[in-house]
């Protein structure tokens, strides 16, 4: 009986744990702490762009572009963006590609 307690209770642990570790991903790319945090500085805060530095992000280009190749140019880098492998996860990656294509004007 108090094997099956304690496994109950350790089940439980670990379901809270992990319900309250992950957070929602934010809604749109100029919301997401990663995109602030990592992407702002060269494509604006609005992701429209910045002169001399990265561009738009909300463009009908940029956004049209296919995800993977959007995936392969935020973990590899291009020209002189570098690359986030290692920086970035996998998952936080994947969410910068859906709210890129999700932003089309």
């Amino acid at each position: 009986m108090k094997a099956s307690r304690l496994a109950v209770a350790i089940c439980s642990l670990l379901f809270a744990l992990t319900a309250t570790a992950q957070t929602p991903p934010a809604a749109t790319l100029t919301e997401n702490p990663v995109f602030q945090k990592n992407c702002a500085k060269c494509h604006g805060k609005t992701g429209e762009g910045r002169h001399f530095a990265g561009p738009s992000l909300v463009s009908e280009k940029t956004t049209s572009t296919s995800a993977d190749e959007l995936r392969d140019i935020i973990t590899n880098g291009k020209h002189h963006m570098p690359k986030f492998a290692g920086k970035l996860t996998p998952e936080e990656i994947n969410t910068l590609v859906q709210q890129i294509t999700a932003s089309k004007k």
